[in-house]
């Protein structure tokens, strides 16, 4: 079968929506491994004990709505943060089933909750944790529970279209500086556990795709202003198969004390 052109998937991929978390649409085009620890599976049961929860920087709303499924019960009340207001509006129509208030509230902004308001508070891939915030909100006794991204993830492709990364950018999001500043905000770090996972892109569509839907990997990416880029990779993914890169996660079990 004759390969489908630059322009063609170039195409496919621009006119993709980039809101939310759903990634179905990378199914057969580029793939990720998925940490050992099982997040979503994870956060279902920590909902499970919980009273009150909030997911915080939520995105549209899917890991929650998966977790909400399949705990054994859910919390007598749920909230949800977002800044992005595609995503507030996709996270309010597929969480709304559930109860959710969802709330939209900027990354950098102080969270819209009470002192000591939830039991658990959980986030998947936050652009940074405000540990002040979160140990603000947590109750006594109550835990946080975050899958972060970890440093230097996905940076084989960052640096293939931005080149070599300084030092100071590389070592952003470092899981003991996180730790760190978490014990700094009175908080107590149960358990840290880091990982890096093996990425496959099969297509420059699939490329364009990840880079307009997770924005900050090469930030103001457009198709064209990196045409050449990608059609040198385009060509470089035909002639050597698979373009390869590694994620980087770290899982955060955080508590903070009943004093």
């Amino acid at each position: 079968m004759t390969p489908r052109t630059f322009e063609d998937l170039i195409a496919e991929a621009v006119a993709e929506p980039t809101e939310g978390w759903d990634f179905s649409w990378f199914e057969g085009r580029a793939t990720e491994e998925r940490p050992s620890w099982g997040y979503a599976v994870s956060l279902a049961r920590r909902l499970g004990g919980a009273e009150a929860a909030v997911d915080v920087q939520t995105g549209g709303g899917e890991v929650l709505d998966f977790a909400l499924a399949r705990a054994l019960r859910r919390p007598a009340y749920v909230a949800a943060t977002e800044g992005w207001r595609p995503n507030v509006e996709k996270a309010a129509a597929l969480l709304g089933r559930w109860g959710v208030e969802v709330v939209a509230a900027e990354e950098d902004a102080p969270l819209p909750f009470g002192d000591g308001t939830f039991d658990l508070v959980s986030s998947r891939h936050p652009v940074r944790p405000h540990w002040d915030e979160i140990a603000r909100v947590l109750a006594p006794g109550g835990t946080y529970f975050a899958q972060h991204v970890g440093p230097s993830s996905v940076f084989e492709l960052i640096e293939f279209f931005l080149g070599p990364q300084p030092d100071e950018v590389r070592g952003a999001r470092d899981p003991e500086r996180e730790r760190a500043d978490a014990e700094a905000a009175g908080l107590e770090v149960v358990e840290l556990r880091a990982e890096r996972l093996r990425m496959e892109f099969y297509d420059i569509g699939a490329v364009v795709h990840f880079l307009r839907k997770v924005v900050w990997m090469v930030p103001g990416f457009t198709v064209e202003a990196y045409e050449p880029r990608l059609r040198a990779l385009h060509e470089r993914i035909l002639a050597e198969g698979p373009f390869v890169a590694y994620s980087s996660r770290h899982l955060f079990d955080v508590r903070k004390p009943e004093r």
